[in-house]
C-alpha cells in the first residue's frame, strides 16, 4: 500500500472507529432517512389508495422514488461537512496538517467516510420501503446506479463549498453544513416537475444536476422510459460544479494555511 493509501486509511479507520463504537451516532445517521421515508411512504399510500391505478397511483411512488435518491445527496453532503467539522471539534485539524497529509488525500478520506455514512443512512430506509410500501428501488436495474452516482456528486461538490466556507469563516459557520442541501430541495425539483415553477426560478432549477436526474426518474416512472438527455445534462453540470467547488477549496485552504486558520479554527 501506497504512503497517500495508507494516510487516506489511517482517516477513514479513525471515523469508523467512533462509529463502530457509538450505537447512537449509528441509529442518528439513520434517523432522519427513516422518518423522512415513513412520512412520505405514508403519503403515498394515501395516495395509491385513493387512485388504485394511473397517475395518481404513480404518484405516490415517485414521492417514495424521489425521498430515497434526495437522501443520497443530503447524506453524502453531511456524511463529507460533518466528519470535517469533527476534526474542527476535536482540535484535530492543526494535527492533520502537520502531518505528510496532502489536501487531497483529507478530501479522499472525507469521501469514502460519506459513502459509508450513505449507505448506512438509506439501508434501512430502502429494507422499510420494500417491507411496508412494497417498494423496490432497485428494480428499475442498472440505470438506477446513474440516479446514485450523479446524486452522490453532487452532494460532494456541495460539500466541497461548505467545508470552504468554513475554512474562510471557522467554526462559525458551521449551521451551514446541515441547512445550504435543505435548502436547495424547493429547486432541486424532487417532488414535482421544474415545469411547476415560476418562469424565473426555472433557469435556477436547470443549473443544479438534480433537476435534470428527478425529471429522469419521473420520466422513467411514469412513462417507463429512459431520458438520456437529462442524465447527459445531470452529468455535465456536475463535472462544471465539481471542478469549481474543487477550485474554491483549494483556494480556501490556501488562504486558511498562510494565515494559520488551520490552528486556529476550532477555538
Amino acid at each position: 500500500m501506497s504512503g497517500a493509501a495508507r494516510r487516506i486509511w489511517g482517516l477513514v479507520y479513525r471515523h469508523v472507529c467512533v462509529y463502530r463504537r457509538s450505537w447512537p451516532r449509528l441509529v442518528e445517521i439513520a434517523y432522519w432517512p427513516t422518518l423522512e421515508l415513513l412520512i412520505w411512504g405514508f403519503t403515498a399510500n394515501f395516495l395509491s389508495q385513493g387512485f388504485h391505478a394511473g397517475p395518481a397511483a404513480l404518484t405516490g411512488t415517485a414521492l417514495i422514488a424521489g425521498v430515497l435518491l434526495w437522501e443520497i445527496v443530503l447524506r453524502a453532503q453531511i456524511g463529507v461537512t460533518f466528519s470535517f467539522l469533527e476534526e474542527i471539534w476535536s482540535r484535530n485539524l492543526g494535527h492533520l496538517f502537520v502531518s505528510p497529509l496532502r489536501p487531497a488525500e483529507l478530501v479522499a478520506a472525507l469521501l469514502a467516510v460519506s459513502v459509508i455514512r450513505t449507505w448506512i443512512g438509506l439501508l434501512p430506509a430502502i429494507i422499510i420501503a420494500f417491507l411496508l410500501y412494497h417498494y423496490d428501488l432497485f428494480a428499475p436495474g442498472p440505470v438506477m446506479v446513474l440516479f446514485f452516482l450523479n446524486l452522490l456528486v453532487m452532494g460532494w461538490w456541495v460539500a466541497l463549498a461548505i467545508v470552504s466556507l468554513l475554512f474562510r469563516y471557522g467554526a462559525g459557520a458551521e449551521a451551514l453544513a446541515w441547512t445550504i442541501a435543505f435548502g436547495i430541495t424547493p429547486f432541486a425539483c424532487v417532488f414535482y416537475p421544474v415545469s411547476s415553477l415560476p418562469g424565473w426560478l426555472q433557469p435556477v432549477a436547470l443549473a443544479l444536476p438534480a433537476s435534470h436526474v428527478f425529471e429522469g426518474l419521473r420520466a422513467l416512472l411514469l412513462h417507463a422510459r429512459v431520458d438520456w438527455a437529462q442524465f447527459t445534462a445531470a452529468a455535465a453540470l456536475n463535472v462544471v460544479w465539481a471542478l469549481a467547488a474543487c477550485a474554491v477549496f483549494a483556494g480556501e485552504f490556501h488562504r486558511a494555511r498562510v494565515r494559520g486558520a488551520l490552528i486556529s479554527i476550532g477555538e
